[in-house]
């Protein structure tokens, strides 16, 4: 790629995060980078339930290679995966921490998020928190906030066009991973 060039395609998605904080929590290095490190991802909220965005979100990163964690203390198993009640009681290493709970539990979240070690925290869409994205700062985590992880991989990977959306990507190459 030259200079100048950018991978990612250039969608505009609206975002609850004022300019200064959507340059700080949504920068498309940083996704990148999350994006193509990440193996383990517990997902704080995930259901059980089919119907909800969590559940297909973590299905299609599952199917995408990475290996889903679910944290829920409602569920004891999630296709076939122990559930946690919390991200304490995971017994291994987790690299993203995904949050699919009300904004106001992602400080708690985010200090359990440090104390297992995870690397990043990721707020999904509609999750938005200063407060917990500067304790996980503070605690050397990279922080996404108010994005959907699935749409942003999708984005970066280039299969955003499979579900009908204009990519603004033009090529023959399917399944690429761009991060």
């Amino acid at each position: 790629m030259g200079s100048g060039q950018s991978l990612a395609c250039d969608l505009t998605l609206n975002s609850a995060l004022e300019p200064e904080l959507q340059a700080r929590y949504q920068n498309p290095a940083v996704i990148r980078e999350i994006l193509a490190k990440t193996q383990s991802i517990a997902m704080v909220g995930l259901s059980g339930n089919r119907q909800k965005a969590s559940h297909f979100v973590a299905t299609y990163l599952d199917y995408a290679g990475y290996t889903i964690v679910p944290v829920n203390p409602n569920i004891a198993v999630w296709e076939g995966r122990t559930a946690y009640p919390d991200l304490t009681a995971i017994p291994h290493e987790i690299d993203l921490v995904d949050v699919f709970r009300p904004s106001n539990e992602c400080p708690s979240i985010a200090r359990q998020a440090i104390e297992i070690g995870a690397r990043s925290l990721w707020l999904q869409l509609r999750v938005v928190n200063p407060e917990a994205g500067e304790i996980a700062r503070a605690g050397g985590m990279d922080v996404v906030m108010d994005r959907c992880i699935k749409m942003e991989h999708g984005r970066y990977n280039g299969s955003m066009h499979w579900v009908g959306m204009n990519t603004g990507i033009i090529t023959a190459r399917r399944g690429r991973r761009w991060f």
